[in-house]
């Protein structure tokens, strides 16, 4: 076999209009439906892990040990960012359905007509 020509030919392939299939449409319709769901509940995971160490931080004085009140503030803080975690998963199963439900239709027409082919 020549390498020289397999290697040519595949990086030819990256230079070439692509040709827009039902698979590719379909795949990004998918993803058109799912995307705003999982951004929003990777950002809403973050931040609330994030002031939930910053509340157990608070709580256990490693932080703002100087602060009157600070374990009260720590706690209270640590319990909103609990909420914040506890909450994302229910958020984000009904960002996704609605997403789902937004582009059903046309995602089951397209996959209508790959099967039939």
């Amino acid at each position: 076999m020549n390498t020289d020509k397999i290697i040519a030919e595949s990086i030819a392939k990256d230079y070439a209009p692509k040709e827009s299939s039902k698979i590719v449409a379909l795949k990004k319709l998918d993803n058109k439906a799912k995307l705003p769901a999982t951004i929003f509940t990777y950002s809403c995971g973050i931040i609330s892990a994030l002031v939930f160490g910053t509340g157990m931080c608070l709580a256990m004085q490693v932080i703002g040990s100087g602060l009157a009140g600070g374990m009260v503030l720590g706690i209270i803080i640590g319990i909103i960012g609990m909420i914040g975690c506890g909450i994302n998963y229910p958020i984000y199963k009904k960002m996704l359905e609605k997403g789902k439900s937004k582009y059903a239709y046309e995602i089951v027409q397209l996959a209508k007509e790959i099967a039939d082919k």
